[in-house]
């Protein structure tokens, strides 16, 4: 192999993101963030790296595995590279912010590297983009967030939206008043998570015909909502049940294009959350675009939230758009040159007196050149 080989490998899941590409995403989490901004939510930026015991604390454990650790020369003590940025904002709003009105809202944008990448997402660092909001258990919370993220797609011209709604607490809160549990709550469990109604069958009777219901309901909302209605639930799988709906009619009254489903069964990928869960899609794009949900801020208060993962989010997007390039020969006034930048041209200043400025200009990557004050295209 060669030096310049050598030089150019990177370890398996990273990688250079070259020009116009780093331009590219850049500009697309600016427009997030200002949409976000717009909307009361203000942006942190915590650290990259952090003491281990406050990244992976309570909840946060749940990305241990996924996490690389080092030992700060400094304090003799183990830190944790982040591996996503919810729990450094929850870490942020329970500390610093503390103090506080609630709720809070914030917003954060940065790179997060993990142990490994998926089959879906094979990167091992990529940037995020979200919100979080904290210190509210109320229904309309979990519905803005879904409506903003999704708004922000939206805005971003994202083909084919949808967002798919899980319900984690309503099977633990089922399990629990039916007194289903042991070894017998396990394979129920496996079952439900299969989507296998022949697995569900051993609990015999109404706790059958209920779990195998509750898998069958899985689809568009609406049909979904109707059918939890339509069942007998104990009264906490029930307050689970209509908090649900309650999210589902808000988010259609106010976005009532976005496509929504709801899998009042799946818990894969939601086992630290309290609530309702989301996962967001796009038209043509294997992986999930985004993922949010309720949860508990320092293991106690009540937190919503968002994130995007922005090699998602470009993956389905139309790639950057050509930008105008102008040529500044050497000896050109440079008000001129200003003049043109601020007219939205993008100029690319000559440093030595060239011959042929037609040839300099092309040879740089520009289709135009600016003669004294007055930008040609460069034949």
């Amino acid at each position: 192999m060669t030096d310049f080989a050598n030089r150019a490998l990177l370890p398996a899941g990273l990688r250079d993101m070259l020009p116009p590409d780093a331009a590219h995403e850049a500009a697309i989490v600016v427009r997030l963030m200002n949409h976000f901004a717009a909307q009361g939510y203000d942006r942190v930026k915590p650290p990259l790296i952090e003491f281990e015991e406050s990244l992976l604390d309570g909840a946060n454990a749940g990305t241990a595995s996924q996490t690389f650790r080092v030992m700060d020369p400094l304090s003799q003590r183990m830190m944790g590279l982040r591996a996503d940025m919810t729990p450094q904002v929850a870490r942020i709003a329970t500390t610093r912010l503390a103090r506080m009105a609630r709720p809070l809202r914030l917003s954060y944008a940065g790179q997060v590297l993990r142990v490994k990448g998926s089959q879906l997402r094979a990167e091992r660092q990529f940037a995020q983009a979200g919100i979080e909001l904290i210190g509210s258990d109320s229904p309309a919370a979990d519905a803005e967030v879904l409506i903003l993220t999704a708004e922000a797609l939206a805005e971003l011209e994202v083909p084919g939206v949808s967002a798919d709604l899980a319900l984690p607490t309503l099977v633990p809160a089922l399990f629990a008043e039916l007194g289903l549990d042991g070894a017998l709550a396990e394979r129920l469990r496996a079952g439900l998570d299969h989507k296998d109604p022949s697995l569900v069958a051993e609990a015999g009777g109404d706790t059958a015909r209920l779990l195998q219901t509750l898998i069958s309901a899985a689809g568009p909302a609406d049909r979904a909502v109707a059918t939890l209605r339509g069942l007998s639930l104990p009264p906490a799988a029930a307050a689970e049940r209509d908090r649900l709906a309650q999210v589902v009619d808000l988010v259609r009254k106010d976005m009532p294009e976005l496509s929504l489903t709801v899998d009042p069964v799946e818990n894969r990928g939601f086992e630290y959350h309290t609530g309702i869960g989301f996962t967001l899609f796009a038209r043509n794009i294997g992986a999930e675009i985004g993922r949010g949900g309720r949860y508990a801020a320092g293991g106690a208060e009540p937190a919503t939230g968002a994130t995007l993962f922005m090699d998602s989010v470009l993956a389905a997007l139309p790639g950057p758009l050509p930008v105008k390039r102008a040529f500044v020969p050497v000896g050109t006034p440079q008000d001129a040159a200003r003049q043109a930048r601020q007219q939205g041209w993008v100029t690319v200043a000559g440093l030595d007196a060239a011959a042929d400025a037609d040839a300099e200009a092309k040879r740089l990557g520009c289709g135009y050149r600016l003669d004294g004050r007055k930008i040609i295209e460069v034949q």
